[in-house]
Formats: structure tokens, sequence, C-alpha cells
């Protein structure tokens, strides 16, 4: 197996209140295509009681592109990022993919982890459903649109729902050609991408306090799911957020900000 290098992660660090200061910080880990910025309302939510980090994911955000995304890979990038920091144990809340990363980095690493919060995804095995998202971001790479509007509608060839789109447009920057260029590794998460689709890494259970939360309209936790889920956190709480599709932390803010809390909380 290739051993690949961690890198140096970009993050958002948000102290908390003085009052609190003591408080175990929670570690914020985003979806696939996503980053930290897409945190940042609720960052300041949950600042009021603890430090925060978010973080960008390699080949995501502001964080270096490079090869390999196999989950056990991007917790050595966590790993070195919270040693950096000087962050012995955390709350670690993960969205999607990072979910995975989330539960990967609690089962490899468990005395790291103080709680482990898992957003809208199972430790299951998903199918190939990406193709026209990254054939929209293809196609945007080699329009070389020279504004926001010009990206949406190279994007909206291959994808017709607007959210999406608007997704997809955070991953778009204005390069030194005055073009909207990716700011994505593509390449590289096309290549991970049966290892980003596959199951969590780790063998063991992750026997500590697991809350997940799961959309009432999205099929990403179905109930046929719970008993593999079981088995890789055995003490999880389900909870399901009526109203909510696969991004439940846009669809419901509030609800989902204070079920993190109320669990982290009480650990």
């Amino acid at each position: 197996m290739m051993n690949v290098a961690a890198v140096d992660l970009h993050f958002i660090d948000m102290p908390a209140d003085e009052a609190v200061a003591d408080a175990t910080p929670l570690v914020v880990i985003h979806g696939l295509l996503g980053s930290a910025d897409n945190w940042r309302s609720h960052l300041k939510v949950w600042q009021r009681s603890r430090r925060v980090i978010a973080l960008d994911l390699r080949n995501h955000g502001r964080s270096p592109h490079a090869e390999g995304m196999r989950y056990a890979t991007m917790v050595d990038d966590v790993l070195a990022l919270m040693d950096k920091l000087s962050i012995e144990r955390a709350h670690v809340l993960g969205h999607s993919m990072g979910g995975k990363v989330a539960i990967s980095l609690a089962r490899l690493a468990p005395e790291r982890v103080a709680s482990l919060i898992v957003a809208d995804i199972a430790p299951v095995a998903y199918e190939h459903g990406h193709d026209d998202v990254f054939a929209a971001l293809d196609n945007v790479r080699q329009g070389q649109p020279k504004n926001r509007r010009e990206a949406d509608n190279l994007l909206g060839e291959h994808v017709d729902s607007r959210p999406t789109r608007l997704f997809l447009a955070t991953n778009l920057m204005r390069n030194e050609d005055n073009v909207m260029a990716l700011r994505v590794g593509l390449d590289h998460i096309k290549q991970g991408y049966s290892d980003i689709i596959g199951v969590p890494d780790g063998e063991q259970p992750y026997e500590g306090p697991a809350l997940v939360l799961r959309g009432g309209d999205s099929h990403y936790v179905a109930d046929d799911m719970l008993p593999t889920l079981r088995d890789v956190l055995p003490r999880a709480r389900v909870v399901t957020l009526k109203n909510a599709g696969h991004w439940l932390h846009a669809d419901q803010p509030e609800a989902f900000q204070q079920a993190v809390m109320a669990f982290i909380d009480t650990q």
C-alpha cells in the first residue's frame, strides 16, 4: 500500500468565550466539495461555549492538492493539524464524506476523540453518484468563464438544481488570468472517488459516545443501514431532523446547531 505524506491543512480557528476557554474543543469536518467556509454561521454559535476549529480537507478549500483520498490518509492530515494546534482531545463533527473521516478518526485514534457527531452518513459503501457534478466542474474548467453567471451556465449544462450549482460555485475563484477557476483538486478527488464512496477505515468499533444526525428527507442513513452503523458505533444515538435533506445543517440550521450542542454539553 502506498504511503502518502500528511499535508498541512488550512483551517479556521475560533476561540471560545473566555468564560469557557477550558472546554473541550470541537473539530468540524466538511463533506465532498465543501469547505470550512460553509460552516461559518454554525461556528459562531458553537464558539459561545468552546473553541471551534473547522478545516479544509486535502484537495478542498484552501488546503493543498495532493494524491490520496483514503480515509486513513485524511485522518493523518487531521491528526497532524490537531498536533499543530496542541489539541489532545476534541469532539469531532463530520458531514457526509467528512463524517466518514470522523468515524475513521474515532476508530483509528479513539484516545483523541471525546465524542463523535456524524451528520447524514453511514459507515457503508455507496453507489457512484457524482458523475454529473464532476462533469459540471470539468465543463467550467474547460470553459474558462469570465464571471459567475457564465460559470453557472456551464454548470447548468450538467446540473439542473440551482441550489446544487450554488454549492458547487463555492469551489470557484478568480485566477491570475482573470477567469473563474476551480480551487479543488478535482483530478485527485476523481482518482480517489472509489475510496471516498467506500467504507471508513479502522477495524474496531468506536466505543465512545456518538450522535448520528440524519435528514428526514435523505436516503443516506436508511433504516436498513442502522445495524451496520451500530456495529461500528455501538453507543450511537440516532436523531432524525424533519424537513431536512442531505445538507441538513443548511436545511435546518438552528435544529442542527442545538442538537450538536445539547449532545456535546452532556459529555
